[in-house]
């Protein structure tokens, strides 16, 4: 498993990482998720030791994460968030490289890389210097090279930033493919809520903390009951007297609805009395019904209350 107690990592006078505490159990696949400026980033670059930490310890695979990193690194794939590999090699020639620094013999890094290859779906484009390829197929040769060494640990840091939806589908499939395969233990962070809701469990982070952790499941029960979807025109307006009563803790845009975030045991009264303050205020009323909560709206609520 993944276990560290307590980390802590500053930057001057920002506390990047404030006593964080996480344990992730062999074949999860944990996503952490927060705003930019969580400190997720941070978090990742202290468990692949290119960061001490200011104080905490950790455990990776059994090694110590302070007295043993050479040993953790053998264990974990790392594809970071910016993109890092070679744009003038070719495709196989960064294979073959990271394959290399990771102790694979010639013997070991040939078949595996074009297992590799063939796992992302980039036998054919071998050849290709890595600078003319597509961004989907940089973070495709980014996973290949991650797992080219045949790692226990995964580690995936925003994997799919910047991508386009089929693209991110295609990567999902991928890393659950990986996990199942080769049996793998995920940490990946996303700023996606559809991406979070495939992990096992989620950690929502934020100033360095978890602020919450468990599965999706979970972590959107307590606001069962809580959320309205209301449809109507002119919206503004209709945003306006929403937010207005007193038992609408937050109203958030979900395509042309919006979602009302209720205090406990208030449904009923807000679905009596508000399409009578709607229609008062001139608003054409379309939909008002209750709905399941999102992981976003569990998450806007974690920010809130924090």
């Amino acid at each position: 498993m993944i276990e560290v107690q307590d980390l802590v990592r500053r930057f001057g006078t920002v506390m990047a990482v404030a006593g964080l505490s996480l344990t992730i159990q062999s074949g999860e696949i944990y996503g952490l998720v927060g705003p930019d400026g969580a400190g997720k980033t941070t978090t990742f670059r202290l468990l692949v030791g290119a960061l001490r930490p200011d104080s905490g310890q950790g455990r990776i695979g059994g090694y110590d994460l302070l007295r043993q990193i050479e040993a953790v690194r053998r264990l974990i794939g790392y594809l970071p968030q910016r993109f890092s590999l070679y744009g003038d090699l070719t495709v196989a020639e960064n294979l073959r490289f990271f394959a290399e620094i990771n102790g694979l013999a010639s013997q070991e890094w040939q078949p595996r890389r074009d297992a590799m290859l063939n796992f992302v779906g980039l036998m054919e484009f071998a050849d290709r210097q890595v600078r003319q390829l597509s961004g989907g197929m940089k973070q495709k040769l980014g996973l290949a090279t991650a797992l080219v060494h045949r790692p226990r640990y995964l580690l995936l840091d925003e994997p799919t930033g910047g991508v386009d939806p089929v693209t991110r589908q295609d990567f999902w499939q991928l890393i659950g493919k990986a996990v199942a395969e080769e049996g793998l233990t995920v940490l990946v962070s996303t700023p996606y809520m559809d991406e979070a809701s495939r992990c096992t469990r989620l950690g929502f982070m934020n100033y360095g903390r978890l602020l919450a952790e468990g599965t999706p499941q979970a972590l959107t029960q307590p606001l069962q009951g809580r959320i309205l979807e209301v449809v109507g025109s002119p919206r503004q307006l209709l945003r306006q007297i929403a937010a207005a009563d007193p038992a609408v803790e937050e109203v958030q845009a979900f395509g042309d609805k919006l979602h009302l975030r209720l205090r406990p045991g208030q449904v009923e009264m807000v679905r009596r009395r508000l399409p009578a303050a709607l229609a008062a205020a001139g608003v054409q009323l379309a939909q008002l019904e209750t709905a399941g909560p999102t992981l976003e709206d569990a998450f806007i609520e974690l920010l809130a209350r924090a």
